[in-house]
């Protein structure tokens, strides 16, 4: 009888997600379903290039620069608490070649209601297999939001259309120039 043959590649790595960027200010908490793969490789939230989360938060605040530089990730996440934003994501972990929501396999959520968010207002979801979480998010109390994912993969939705999209629900609960 033979045994079954092990392969390099056979067996998928648990890939563990990033921690949260929140305060006792946040308002408004977005959030994603795992992050890419970039993203995990650099420590960093929406690290691809091509990811439009940070450029529709520039969008909606255009009168306040993002920071750029060599460390401009721990500035930008100073940036979004300053404005009463968090994020996190719906999963702690799972298993995923690649960066798609699609190839997500295994995922094991994270609590969110561990977060310990005072002034929370609302959630927001970034896409639809965060969204997928939603009836979870909303035992929490606050108004619960789907917006268009900002991946460059949510092609049918244009920038601007997605810009819209996201200064419809924080208008509700930030300060918008």
């Amino acid at each position: 009888m033979n045994k079954p043959v092990s392969r390099p590649g056979d067996a998928k790595a648990v890939l563990t997600g990033l921690a949260p960027i929140v305060s006792g200010n946040t308002a408004l908490l977005i959030l994603g379903s795992f992050p890419g793969a970039r993203s995990i490789a650099q420590q960093r939230y929406y690290a691809h290039p091509q990811n439009h989360f940070w450029k529709i938060l520039q969008a909606l605040w255009s009168g306040k620069p993002l920071p750029a530089g060599e460390d401009s990730y721990e500035k930008r996440s100073a940036w979004l608490l300053d404005r009463g934003l968090g994020v996190w994501d719906v999963y702690a972990s799972c298993e995923r070649e690649g960066s798609l929501d699609s190839a997500i396999r295994d995922p094991v959520a994270n609590d969110i209601s561990s977060l310990r968010l005072p002034r929370l207002a609302a959630i927001a979801h970034n896409g639809a297999e965060s969204f997928r979480h939603a009836r979870h998010t909303q035992a929490l109390g606050v108004p619960v939001y789907r917006l268009p994912s900002s991946s460059a993969a949510n092609a049918s939705w244009s920038f601007d259309r997605k810009v819209e999209a996201w200064r419809e629900v924080f208008e509700r609960y930030l300060v918008i120039p």
